[in-house]
């Protein structure tokens, strides 16, 4: 007797959901799909999937991070990945806290995504670099940790940062993880 594999992919990027869908029922799954918390919730109602894939930025008042929340509470043993990108290492160690297993910097194919859920457990032969962090890398992890804050609100996230708008819209632009 064989599991049925079921995947939750709560993505708003209508494309892009199609073809991870598509690309994810190749290897077994059954896809589920959802656009923002409201969508996910409604979902979990009828479905205990023991795979998600979050994308961090939805579209409206809805937060990836909000969506794992849920999804953790639902099933504490569901496996789920973040997708992002706007990586940053404070939404990072917060989509861990809340149940992730795993966070990947766009762009990520079903390999990546795959692989992601087959190593759940940290590895401690992990090399620690002794390299410092960059002033450019410090202001942009406080620029994203701003953002979400903000949810993602770039005025009221310049406003914070003391800085103008079109400023800090240059620097994100030059950030773009694509």
């Amino acid at each position: 007797m064989t599991t049925e594999r079921l995947l939750l992919l709560v993505e708003d990027d209508a494309a892009f959901a199609r073809t991870l869908s598509r690309s994810f029922e190749r290897r077994g799954y059954r896809v589920l799909l959802a656009e923002n918390l409201d969508e996910t919730n409604a979902v979990l109602l009828e479905h205990t999937p023991g795979f998600a894939v979050v994308d961090l930025k939805l579209k409206g008042n809805s937060s990836g991070l909000s969506c794992v929340q849920a999804l953790h509470q639902h099933n504490p043993e569901m496996l789920i990945v973040v997708l992002t990108g706007f990586a940053s290492i404070n939404t990072a160690v917060e989509a861990i806290k809340l149940g992730a297993c795993q966070y990947l910097a766009k762009p990520s194919n079903t390999d990546d995504i795959e692989a992601a859920f087959g190593h759940v457990a940290g590895a401690a032969e992990v090399e620690v670099t002794n390299r410092s962090t960059s002033i450019k890398t410090l202001e942009w992890e406080r620029i994203h940790a701003t953002l979400a804050e903000t949810d993602f609100n770039i005025s009221e996230t310049a406003r914070r940062l003391g800085m103008h708008r079109r400023t800090l819209a240059r620097k994100l632009e030059k950030q773009r993880v694509k």
